[in-house]
């Protein structure tokens, strides 16, 4: 892991060198895995998700992250993200660019990548590793109607092993994402068949408490007990359950409003010795900044008030909770 206490080192250098900018104007406004961390962060390293940023280049998003105190972006390198997969060779070092010139680590990204056979997938990895990034979120999985879950899970196990030797070829730590609903990976504990064939090294589980919640009820902490060895990387959100046109639906809220205790979680976070970059998501109503969209129906300015507001919830919450 050498490489990567170097990348670090290099950022760090990079963020104090370019501490003054963050102040200018905002805009002009198994089990036999050992834990992979030694200890807890006093603090959070927390990365807004870029998706809530697209309505701004790549300049003024980075602006944007570094006055409101965010120390990265986990950027959208995806379908209808903030860099297209087929132009990642050209538009992925403009985006780095743009955040280290602002202070922010260039560390974390989100992607479609799972096939390791796609072209398209290795010279986005291949292109992230050049630049320094470290972390990513995977594509997604589906069970199939036609087979049976466990041979589902046994055909994921190898695409899983493959995607590590990839990964640990370019010295990137995959993380596949628990999202509530008919995903492989939604129960949390469905996850664990395909990451134990895995060295849990440079593949593992990126860890949503809002997904875990929605679909663990109050049983979350014995999933977060058993998934914890192979987290790799975070996501930030809240929720509460109403009704939606007569239907019960999980409603996306702002951090500190809905159904987690933070509080407790934050608590189990430090006992595990969970240190790993954290990815905000702001999936409430921000004026279709929420969905990645380009043009808001509510001021630029309100929305980067109301996803600071969480950042500064999740900072207080981390440092008070024991």
């Amino acid at each position: 892991m050498t490489k990567h206490l170097n990348k670090y080192s290099r950022r760090e250098f990079t963020k104090l060198s370019s501490i003054a900018l963050a102040s200018i104007p905002l805009l002009s406004f198994s089990n036999k895995l050992p834990i992979l961390t030694t200890k807890s962060p006093k603090q959070l390293e927390v990365h807004l998700f870029s998706k809530h940023l697209q309505f701004l280049n790549y300049k003024d998003m980075s602006a944007a992250a570094a006055a409101m105190g965010f120390n990265g972006l986990d950027l959208t390198v995806r379908r209808k993200g903030h860099v297209l997969p087929e132009n990642v060779i050209e538009d992925l070092p403009k985006a780095v660019e743009a955040m280290q010139k602002h202070g922010l680590s260039s560390k974390m990204f989100s992607s479609n990548v799972w096939n390791t056979k796609s072209v398209l997938n290795q010279n986005v990895l291949q292109t992230a590793s050049k630049l320094g990034f470290s972390h990513y979120r995977t594509d997604w999985l589906k069970y199939p109607e036609e087979k049976s879950i466990i041979e589902s899970q046994e055909l994921y196990g190898k695409q899983a092993q493959d995607l590590e030797k990839l990964n640990e070829k370019l010295d990137l730590i995959g993380g596949y994402q628990n999202h509530a609903g008919n995903h492989v990976g939604a129960p949390v504990w469905d996850l664990l068949p395909i990451l134990e064939v895995t060295n849990g090294k440079f593949i593992g589980c990126q860890y949503d408490i809002r997904h875990a919640v929605v679909e663990g009820g109050e049983s979350w902490e014995l999933g977060l007990k058993r998934i914890h060895p192979f987290i790799n990387s975070i996501v930030l959100k809240d929720f509460k359950w109403g009704k939606v046109d007569g239907k019960w639906k999980p409603i996306n809220v702002p951090m500190g409003e809905g159904m987690i205790d933070f509080n407790r979680y934050f608590s189990l976070l430090k006992k595990y010795q969970i240190d790993v970059p954290v990815s905000l998501h702001a999936e409430y109503d921000l004026g279709g900044a929420e969905k990645g969209k380009t043009s808001l129906t509510i001021a630029k300015k309100e929305v980067l008030k109301r996803i600071e507001k969480d950042l500064v919830f999740i900072n207080e919450t981390w440092t008070n909770a024991e």
